[in-house]
């Protein structure tokens, strides 16, 4: 009886994850198909999840309506920078919190629940006044600033983890056979925080390649705005989308971030069993 119902639990598990990967994918599938869609069956009363008739005009036009190579470069260029300068912040930072326990840890942690309660409209007025006295309005280096300090908290937060998991013991052997803290960081811990570390930098650089607020209010040249910038840029006057186009470009948007993480994720997750394997 027991065994009929584990097996009865098992099946609901996997019909509700599942319809769980169903609902997830429903979005992108249907962008796929917007995208390979020609005018006629946009404006179909009868839409079909396969294209009838399917066409590259959309892609055609949406290089020819926008400058989406530019975009992108700029866009690939705030998310890589901003990804690993918090990385290189955070690693050390996270290091102190983590094994140094006391007050400077306590207001890491306050700090980091503290900055992700804030909402972005609330930050972006102080926020640009800063920026233009440093004269960095209308820059990338501005944007990747603002980057790197939105996502510290939450990188800092993330390889504290790693960090604790890392056994005390061997950091404790290598200060006997007399490695300083550096040394130790470098030579002893690091290479066991590879998988957070990759982690971290990949969630820095999907959160950098999709953000849109900032990049609008702070980039107002159209050669250095960011590809989610550009594509607002497929909305007409009065707010109808060109919807072949729109999807096609939408589409192109979302590969960088979904190849990444479909390279990374094997790495992370061999990563992982390499270090519980040396521990």
């Amino acid at each position: 009886m027991s065994l009929r119902t584990g097996r009865t639990a098992r099946a609901g598990q996997y019909a509700a994850l599942l319809c769980y990967l169903v609902f997830l994918a429903f979005p992108f599938l249907w962008l796929i198909s917007t995208a390979f869609k020609p005018a006629r069956e946009l404006g179909s009363l009868h839409p079909t999840w396969i294209p009838r008739d399917p066409t590259l005009d959309n892609f055609r036009q949406a290089f020819d309506e926008q400058p989406l190579l530019g975009a992108a470069a700029n866009s690939l260029t705030a998310a890589v920078c901003a990804a690993v300068i918090a990385v290189v912040i955070a690693t050390p930072m996270a290091y102190v919190m983590a094994r140094h326990r006391g007050r400077l840890s306590t207001s890491a942690t306050g700090w980091v629940v503290i900055s992700q309660a804030f909402p972005f409209v609330l930050v972006i007025i102080p926020l640009f006044l800063v920026l233009k006295n440093l004269h960095l309005i209308n820059s990338l280096w501005g944007l990747i600033l603002v980057y790197v300090v939105w996502s510290l908290p939450f990188a800092l937060w993330m390889l504290a983890g790693y960090v604790r998991a890392v056994p005390p013991e061997l950091e404790e052997a290598a200060a006997v056979d007399g490695a300083g803290k550096a040394r130790i960081l470098l030579s002893v811990t690091a290479p066991l925080l590879a998988p957070g570390i990759v982690a971290t930098a990949l969630f820095a650089f999907i959160t950098a390649w999709n953000e849109f607020f900032f990049a609008l209010v702070l980039l107002k040249t159209p050669e250095k705005q960011t590809l989610p910038v550009v594509l607002t840029h497929f909305l007409g006057a009065e707010g109808v989308a060109d919807l072949g186009p729109l999807a096609a470009a939408a589409f192109l948007a979302t590969l960088p971030s979904l190849v990444l993480f479909a390279v990374i994720q094997k790495r992370i997750t061999g990563g992982l069993a390499a270090g519980a394997v040396k521990h």
